[in-house]
Formats: structure tokens, C-alpha cells, sequence
């Protein structure tokens, strides 16, 4: 499976990457970078350090530093860290990122690879909605869209409505939900089921002392994160869970439905059915053990 990665590394992005990197299905041949839980040049520092770090052979293709109709935008530094790396206080900048711009980057390399291109998104959906910008044909050229993001039975986690990277740009990602792409929506109703805890992460870093140890230690923040303000003894796997459901979607069970995004007032950046637009396919269900058995056993064996 030929699969871009658009992320915003953040700590769960991080494993999401290691993921796609172990995961023999996958052919990852490319990240492409965007604002979000980081500015985008810090988004796109990180990846570069984190394919560095991997052994990854993948270029790394910046995109947006802000959302759609200049909607307000902080960087999540409580929750993934100051650099987006936990507690790394420095991230070493490691080569330089590819000469396209991301949204030019996902057209041509959808041309390239037609109908077989998957592009991952976990992160705000501003590179994927600049894209269909730039190429009409873009929709038609991807072969399929799997999102982090959203929510449909569930609340919302940066307000009782809205999850984050649909928050983060809201009239992107409704753009994206009207466009026809072939998308499936992997949102909190599945992620917040897979819940990863400190006893996890020490098993990792005793598997895999380089990848696994680092994970490890970034984690140490965002478990701290989700222990103070959720309470959780651990912290849900977000962005594996969309890299799983690309590799594995028999660990998925998918609702069929049209969606919007509400782009203004108090329910701005909440994902809600709209029997209108184009079908969505939203994961509602999910093997819960299999999917961190599965994420955890491909990361141990890495290095």
C-alpha cells in the first residue's frame, strides 16, 4: 500500500509513523506537514528527526501554517509538549524538507499512483483541502482518504462538541467531507477506546531500546496530560488507530453516512451527519485488543 502520512507530530502522530514505518503492508512514501499540535516548521522538523531516527527513506513535504479563513490557531504545547516531542526541549534539525509544497506534493504523487495512493491524514485537514483546491482531478486520482479526526456518538475533546484536528480548521475539513473523496473517518467514537498505559510503554522500551525508548520517554507527557485534566490511566492511540484501519480495516466496524462541519458558533468543529453530501465511511466499532496488540508487537520489533 503506497501511503503519505499528513501529520503534525505531536507525541501519538510519533507512534503513528513508527507504526506505518513497521507495518510490512505499508509503503510509506512520504510526510507531509501542517500546522496543529505544533507551528509547521516544527511539525516539520519532527518528522524529518522521526524518519531519521526510524531509518525511513521518505521525503518530508511542508503545507499550511494556518487554517482556512484565518481561524484562530494555538499550537497544542500542553498536550504534546513545547516542541511537540513531550519534554524534548531540543529537536535536532536533521536534512530539509522536499522542493513541492504539500499540497502540490499529494497531487502529483495521487497522479502517480492513481486509484492506489491512501493518504493518512492525523492532523488538521488543510493540506488535503488545499489539494483539492489545486487539482479537481485530486478526488478522483486518491485512492482513499482515512482521517483522524472528528466525532459522530461521542463529545468532543478540545470542547464538549469539537475533536481537535477538525477544530483546528473547520471549513477545511467540511470542504474535504463535501468533495466526494474516498474517506473513511477513524474518530474519538474508536479512539478512545484504545487506551495505552505506562506498563505498555516500559514493554515497548524493553522490546525496542531505540524506538521503543523513545517513545517511551515522549510519552511520559502525554500520559501526565491525560491523567491530569481526563483522569485516564493512560492515553488513547489516536493516530495508530487510523494508520491500523488503512493496514487492517477488519479491526473496524464502519457507519455510512454524509458528513458537515459546523464552521461557526458554539458547535464550531463538530462533525455531524448530513444525508446530503457524499457517503463517509465512519468507524463506530473497533477490536480494541487486537489493534494494541498489533501496534505494539510490529514497534518492538523495530530497533
Amino acid at each position: 500500500m503506497k501511503m503519505i502520512i499528513d501529520t503534525d507530530p505531536g507525541v501519538d502522530d510519533a507512534i503513528a509513523i513508527a507504526l506505518a514505518h513497521a507495518l510490512p503492508e505499508i509503503d510509506l512514501i512520504g510526510l507531509t506537514t501542517v500546522f496543529g499540535n505544533t507551528r509547521v516548521d516544527q511539525s516539520s522538523r519532527n518528522a524529518r528527526f522521526l524518519l531519521d531516527m526510524l531509518g525511513a527513506d521518505a521525503p518530508v513535504s511542508e503545507g499550511a501554517a494556518k487554517p482556512w479563513n484565518d481561524y484562530p490557531f494555538e499550537p497544542s504545547a500542553w498536550v504534546h509538549g513545547p516542541e511537540g516531542l513531550g519534554d524534548l526541549a531540543e529537536v535536532p534539525q536533521i536534512g530539509a524538507n522536499h522542493a513541492l509544497p504539500a499540497a502540490e506534493f499529494l497531487v502529483e504523487m495521487a497522479r502517480q499512483h492513481k486509484g492506489e495512493l491512501v493518504v493518512c491524514a492525523i492532523a488538521p485537514l488543510t493540506n488535503i483541502a488545499d489539494a483539492l483546491k489545486l487539482d479537481p482531478g485530486f478526488a478522483e486520482n486518491l485512492g482513499k482518504l482515512v482521517i483522524m479526526g472528528g466525532n459522530l456518538h461521542c463529545p468532543g475533546n478540545i470542547t464538549p462538541q469539537a475533536e481537535a484536528n477538525i477544530y483546528h480548521d473547520p471549513a477545511a475539513a467540511d470542504a474535504v467531507f463535501a468533495s466526494g473523496l474516498n474517506t473513511v473517518m477513524v474518530g474519538l467514537d474508536v479512539t478512545l477506546q484504545t487506551l495505552l498505559t505506562p506498563a505498555d510503554f516500559t514493554a515497548l522500551a524493553a522490546a525496542s531500546e531505540k524506538t521503543g525508548g523513545f517513545i517511551q520517554r515522549i510519552s511520559e507527557f502525554y500520559l501526565k496530560f491525560y491523567k491530569e485534566v481526563a483522569d485516564l490511566d493512560g492515553c488513547p492511540m489516536h493516530d495508530a488507530a487510523a494508520v491500523l484501519a488503512c493496514s487492517h480495516p477488519q479491526f473496524f466496524g464502519c457507519e455510512k453516512t454524509g458528513l458537515r462541519v459546523i464552521c461557526d458558533g458554539e458547535e464550531v468543529g463538530n462533525t455531524v451527519a448530513d444525508a446530503s453530501r457524499p457517503t463517509v465511511s465512519i468507524a463506530t466499532k473497533i477490536d480494541a485488543r487486537a489493534s494494541l496488540d498489533l501496534m505494539q508487537s510490529h514497534i518492538a520489533a523495530l530497533p
